[in-house]
């Protein structure tokens, strides 16, 4: 394995003594999880491609970009000479954790790629074991929420951690886009999601879309990874011809169906003329049946959802190109554009409107000051979570910065 686990969890403990608690899966979102190539031959080396910092992006366009496939509804590596797998050590977890869990990373503590590191931690230190009570769930994040690989892979999942923990019922703690992985699953399976699944947690689930972020991304491509670690980071340029091939990406669009408070638009100034937007309409129609799909989702009755959302931080929701003193030239410009922003409340990435809207019956739902990513390691999201989860008592140490938002007001 790349990486080397032994040193990759540094002195962290698997809980000698297994608290009587009900099992907890985590499930990341776009992003969060590793993902290897591996070669299809019984010779060569298994390779981490996502994520990495060291060689990051010539690995990335070697291994990782892809084409859609229509007929299949996958979207397959065009290096035909090996396999984009999700790692399985550390019963799922290893994949989710730090997602460059090389020696330099850790050394230099990088956050950008600390993931699930620190609620592991958390759950671990509050009697939680791993592969008893205590289980991760990383997949290709490139593939559709509703594609058979990954519906499959959350249902093993959920069974195992039911059988490993004596036929209890699991919590699920999903982050970002796995929020949609879930709802497809309820969707698709929900009488299986109601034997397996006691409590939902979601965090950052973009339910209704992130706008301005997918729209721009579609566009112009997605910088990970911020500040001087992007000179050694996978290019805008390099996401760009990926994210256009996944129907992930389409399936985080705004929902037109949403009562938005006001409508999302991309603006393109180019000599008052309007412009195609480059999609793939192939990937576009798969993705507006998951967006039906989404739509009708019926949360079963006995399941506890609570929703935690970003709060506080400018949320890109517009996305204009161009403007009337400076127009678009050339349509082609569009992928070399740096946008102006309309902005909403929310984490910087999903606006809180469309992350607090996830139309279930909600014990509680919870508006938290924070980034996206950063929310994954915020201490007052993990109170809400031990108190969810009943590990411990809730002690809001933040005062007005936080609120809680009242289902029927949402």
């Amino acid at each position: 394995m790349v990486g080397g686990k032994w040193w990759c969890f540094g002195n962290r403990s698997s809980g000698d003594d297994v608290a009587d608690v009900d099992p907890v899966v985590l499930v990341s979102g776009i992003g969060g999880s590793i993902l290897n190539s591996k070669p299809k031959s019984w010779f060569g080396i298994t390779t981490r491609v996502w994520v990495r910092i060291l060689l990051a992006d010539l690995e990335f366009r070697k291994r990782v970009w892809s084409l859609y496939n229509p007929e299949t509804g996958y979207t397959e590596a065009l290096d035909d000479s090996s396999d984009i797998v999700v790692p399985q050590d550390d019963y799922g977890l290893y994949a989710i954790d730090i997602l460059d869990p090389s020696l330099l990373i850790k050394l230099l503590h990088l956050t950008d790629v600390y993931h699930f590191h620190d609620m592991i931690d958390m759950l671990v230190d509050h009697g939680y074991k791993k592969g008893t009570t205590l289980f991760g769930y990383g997949y290709d994040f490139r593939q559709s929420n509703r594609i058979e690989q990954l519906i499959d892979g959350l249902k093993e999942k959920l069974e195992t951690a039911y059988t490993a923990s004596g036929g209890r019922k699991a919590n699920l703690i999903s982050h970002s886009m796995g929020g949609l992985l879930v709802s497809c699953f309820i969707a698709l399976h929900s009488d299986v999601f109601a034997k397996y699944v006691n409590k939902w947690i979601t965090i950052a689930t973009p339910f209704q879309g992130a706008p301005g972020c997918i729209n721009d991304s579609l566009l112009t491509g997605l910088q990970f990874v911020e500040g001087l670690e992007s000179y050694f980071f996978v290019s805008r340029w390099s996401m760009h011809q990926l994210l256009v091939q996944c129907p992930s990406i389409f399936e985080m669009l705004p929902n037109p169906e949403f009562k938005w408070k006001k409508q999302p638009e991309i603006l393109i100034e180019y000599n008052k003329k309007t412009i195609p937007l480059p999609f793939n309409h192939d990937i576009y129609k798969w993705a507006a049946t998951t967006r039906k799909l989404l739509n009708s989702v019926q949360l079963p009755q006995g399941i506890e959802f609570y929703n935690i959302y970003g709060t506080s931080l400018d949320t890109p929701f517009d996305v204009c190109y161009g403007s009337e003193m400076d127009p678009i030239n050339d349509p082609t410009d569009i992928c070399t554009t740096m946008p102006e922003y309309s902005y909403v409340d929310g984490d910087g990435t999903v606006p809180a409107e469309s992350a607090m809207a996830d139309g279930f019956e909600a014990i509680e739902r919870a508006g938290i000051p924070g980034a996206h990513r950063a929310l994954l390691r915020d201490e007052l999201v993990f109170k809400y979570i031990r108190k969810w989860l009943g590990i411990q008592e809730l002690s809001i140490s933040r005062g007005k910065t936080s609120k809680i938002v009242d289902v029927d007001s949402a």
